[in-house]
């Protein structure tokens, strides 16, 4: 399988999560906004039984990706049966209080979109 490249934007936040598939198991990155870099890196295994995932993170100090990557590995990796890496890391400069929400919301809505294009 090729790796899978999706992207989403919402005024000035623009965000690109691509997927190279690994055998079985997925490495995921998620960047955007005006530098990207790795602030987070998080691993996926889901549980036996279909009990969702668990999650082990490692961040960059100072950065706030943590709680991103976890989420996107878990959601992944729980959906998809399969472990998930996924590397995080979002600067967007002076970012406002309401582009906070909108940087999850969009991280998720592109999760949920390679989910579904990898259960096809």
């Amino acid at each position: 399988m090729e790796p899978i490249t999706l992207t989403a934007s919402r005024g000035r936040v623009a965000l690109r999560m691509t997927c190279v598939p690994m055998g079985r198991d997925l490495s995921v990155s998620l960047s955007g906004g005006d530098r990207e870099h790795i602030g987070a890196v998080a691993l996926g295994l889901p549980r036996p039984k279909g009990d969702g995932a668990t999650t082990s993170v490692l961040a960059v100090l100072g950065h706030r990706e943590d709680d991103l990557a976890r989420s996107i590995a878990t959601r992944l990796a729980s959906r998809l049966g399969v472990a998930v890496s996924v590397a995080c890391g979002i600067h967007v400069d002076d970012i406002r209080r309401e582009e906070l929400p909108v940087v999850l919301e969009m991280s998720g809505e592109l999760a949920d979109k390679l989910a579904s294009q990898l259960e096809r």
